[in-house]
Formats: C-alpha cells, sequence, structure tokens
C-alpha cells in the first residue's frame, strides 16, 4: 500500500485540515503514517507565527527526506502563504501551495515523481475567499473532535501575520456547521471543539453569531460536550457567557487571549480591548463558576515593554484567578506593524521574561488543579488503559489520572479527586454522580 506522511505545525485548525488532507489521501489507497516512517509522499502542513516556526519547517523536510528520500515533497499553509520562494528553495520540495491551493492538493501533484525544480501555486492573499471545511475525524482517538467553523482575520493586530497568511474572515452556515457535527457525532465522537483563527467572530458577515450556532449545536443529539478553542475576550459578550455558563454541554473552559497585562501595551499591539474589560470577562466567569478554567495567552517582549510594564503584566496575572498561561516570546515577522516599532526589547530580556511567566503558569495551574481535591469532576477518558492508567480531560480542562484496568475509553464518569499537582490531578471513579458531584459547579 502507497504511504503518505502528514505533519502538522501550529494550530489545532491546521490539525482538522490536515486530518482532512489525510482522509482525501485514505479515499485513494493511501496508508497515512508519521513523518519518522517511510512514505512514498510527505505534506508538511506549516505554521508562521513565530520565527520557531519558519525554522521547524526546514528541520521537518530534512527529518522526513531522511527516512523518505525520494519521497514527493509538498509544503502548504500559513508559512507556504507568506514565503513560497523561499520554501521552494529548500532542497528536497517539490511543491508549495498557499492558502487556497491547500485545499486542492491533488490538482497539483500530479504524477507525484520528484520534481527538479519545485513548482509554486499561491493566489495573493486579497484573492483568497474559499472556506475549506475541515475536522479531525478520524485522526484523533475517538473522543474529541476539532472541527473548524471560521478562517480568516480581519483585525490588524501589530505583531500579527495571520490576516496575511489566511485572508479575510469568513465562516460558513450554522446549518452547514449543524450538519457536520452530527456527522462527528454518528462517528462516535463525545466532544466537538470548534476551532478558527477568530472563532468568536463566527458568522459576522453571514448575519448570525457565534452565539446562535451554539444555542444550535447544545441541540445535536448525541453530542455530549462543545469546546470552544479561542475566544477574544473583545467578543465575549455578556449574554455569550451566560449562555455558555448556563448550558450543561458546554465545557466550563474559556482560552482567551490577553496578550499584555498594561493598556499602553494592548494600544501598541492594537488590541481591541484594555485591562478593565478583561478583567470584566473572568469576573463575571468565576462569580457564576467559580471551578471554571481559564487559559490565558500572553506575548514577553513587546516592542516598548519596558522593565515596569512587564512588572505590571507580571502583577496582574498573578492576581487574576486564572488557569494556566500560555507564553509566547515576541519575535519580529516581516510586514507586520510591530517590525518597525522603535524600543525592541533585547532577546535575552524576552526570554527571561517567558521564564518568569512560564513558572507563574506553573503555580496558578497547581493551585487551580488543588481546587478539586475532594471535589468530583466528570472525565472524558482519551485514550487506552496503559499501564493500570487511564487519562482523560474534565469539562474545566484539567487532565485527570486514575488507576483503572478497565478500558475506559470515550466514556464520561465522575471521578472523585484525591491529589494534584501543576500537571493534572489524580483520583478514583465513583460509582455513580454524588452530591461531590454538585461541589464542582457551584
Amino acid at each position: 500500500m502507497k504511504r503518505v506522511a502528514i505533519h502538522t505545525l501550529g494550530c489545532k485548525l491546521n490539525f482538522a485540515e490536515s486530518s482532512t488532507l489525510g482522509r482525501q489521501f485514505s479515499q485513494r489507497g493511501y496508508s497515512v503514517v508519521g513523518i519518522d516512517e517511510p512514505a512514498e509522499v510527505c505534506v508538511i502542513n506549516t505554521c508562521s507565527v513565530t520565527e520557531r516556526a519558519d525554522r521547524e519547517c526546514r528541520q521537518i523536510v530534512r527529518r522526513a527526506l531522511r527516512h523518505s528520500p525520494n519521497a514527493f515533497v509538498a509544503v502548504i499553509g500559513c508559512y507556504a502563504q507568506l514565503q513560497p520562494e523561499e520554501i521552494a528553495t529548500i532542497e528536497g520540495v517539490d511543491l508549495v501551495l498557499g492558502a487556497k491551493e491547500k485545499f486542492n492538493l491533488f490538482d497539483y501533484t500530479g504524477d507525484l515523481q520528484k520534481r527538479s525544480r519545485a513548482q509554486v501555486a499561491v493566489t495573493p492573499i486579497q484573492e483568497v475567499d474559499n472556506f475549506g471545511h475541515a475536522s479531525s475525524i478520524g485522526f484523533t482517538d475517538r473522543t474529541r473532535a476539532f472541527l473548524k467553523i471560521q478562517d480568516g482575520c480581519d483585525y490588524t493586530c501589530a505583531f500579527c501575520t495571520i490576516p496575511l497568511a489566511r485572508g479575510a474572515s469568513r465562516s460558513v452556515s450554522v446549518s452547514e456547521i449543524i450538519k457536520e457535527a452530527r456527522e462527528v457525532v454518528a462517528q462516535g465522537y463525545k466532544e466537538i471543539v470548534l476551532t478558527g483563527v477568530n472563532v468568536g467572530d463566527y458568522g459576522k458577515k453571514n448575519q448570525t453569531s457565534l452565539l446562535v450556532l451554539l444555542q444550535e449545536m447544545v441541540k445535536v443529539d448525541g453530542l455530549e460536550r462543545i469546546r470552544v478553542s479561542s475566544i477574544e475576550p473583545n467578543l465575549l459578550s455578556d449574554e455569550l457567557i451566560d449562555f455558555w455558563l448556563d448550558s450543561e454541554k458546554l465545557c466550563k473552559h474559556f482560552h482567551i487571549p490577553l496578550q499584555s497585562g498594561t493598556d499602553d501595551v494592548l494600544r501598541n499591539m492594537r488590541r481591541r480591548y484594555l485591562t478593565d474589560w478583561y478583567a470584566s470577562r473572568v469576573e463575571r466567569i468565576k462569580s457564576v463558576y467559580p471551578s471554571a478554567g481559564i487559559g490565558v495567552d500572553v506575548i514577553t517582549g513587546f516592542p516598548g515593554e519596558t522593565d515596569e510594564l512587564f512588572e505590571r503584566t507580571y502583577r496582574f496575572l498573578n492576581e487574576l484567578p486564572v488557569s494556566y498561561l500560555h507564553v509566547f516570546t515576541y519575535s519580529e515577522r516581516p510586514n507586520t506593524v510591530a517590525a518597525t516599532l522603535p524600543e525592541q526589547v533585547e532577546p535575552r530580556v524576552r526570554f527571561e521574561r517567558n521564564e518568569r511567566l512560564r513558572i507563574l503558569s506553573m503555580k496558578k495551574r497547581r493551585v487551580f488543579h488543588e481546587s478539586f481535591i475532594g471535589k468530583t469532576a466528570n472525565v472524558l477518558f482519551e485514550s487506552e488503559t496503559q499501564h493500570g492508567r487511564a487519562t482523560g480531560l474534565s469539562s474545566e480542562y484539567v487532565r485527570v489520572v486514575v488507576d483503572s484496568e478497565d478500558n475506559l475509553t470515550n466514556k464520561i464518569l465522575p471521578v472523585l479527586i484525591t491529589g494534584a499537582d501543576h500537571e493534572a490531578c489524580s483520583g478514583a471513579v465513583v460509582a455513580e454522580k454524588s452530591q461531590e458531584v454538585e461541589s464542582v459547579y457551584a
């Protein structure tokens, strides 16, 4: 059987799109394998959020060719859209496809034979308007599936290349998403994770909204959990929060990008909110559902971030009742406003600040996990029991480990939490829901 190795860099949206490509290859008789296994074709789906993502692309190409020196190599995704000619010069690359072309990969592969010179097919981003349905059906443990509901972004954040790589914000109708959700459920998945570049912007140009979509998704029979991958704070309205927290199916987990804890830096970043608004979103969530998981994206070393401004960000995050941080070190990206700003921060200082916030994140995650001790959380178990242990995620995005010889895969079971550290909680499955279950949701 022919083999294709597909490797994904970056976000869950990329993963969903790679999974869709994998299914297309499978329908053509290919076996989908890992990048370190021999294959006739290698597809690398790239990211370009940071400078490291660009370097990773080159490394993955070399890695793939070590295992499959004669493989046909196609590079797609955000980096391919932004720097196609640069990728075409990488030895061993045969095909480079942009944001529009990647959904029609087989229109460009020909006989899948190595080429003396890479073919480049990249439409100018201003002309990209196709959506490209995508989900991770068949490429994750049959518990959680990622479903693409939105693509592109109309925001002009000073540091971000995503609008240059994916184009304007766009989405498809509620009815199309519901149809896809039913297909996911029919495959046996219990949870759907809604993904996109700017998920909260869903439906804006179609006279609908994320709230309307969620109101319809909770009606899908057999769908037990809905998780939203990330949402911009300016799009997190009171009405949306209230519905989110009131619905049994919607996971009590919010990932809300912050980027900086000072208004001066937020303005320079061209973000669409200030710290007071962000804090009000966290306060509203926690006042209704104290056990809600709240994740935060933050960037260290943005131009103009002085020692004093960083310390203000640190204090803001330290005092905020959030669960964990995703910390990114600022890196200059070509064709962004931030790359031209004065007062660039020395790289050493950027990394030192990153480390301080990573340590803060570990402390916060431990405190959050310890708050579950003595309570019962409903856990969706993800993988087969190994070495007498099973793991899964709670609605609040807490990793939970239990001792069990039984196969708990794809079951949602109440677990009494008895221990915790910064990585996970531990506990035991209880026979049935008790009063302790309610304490998590109080």
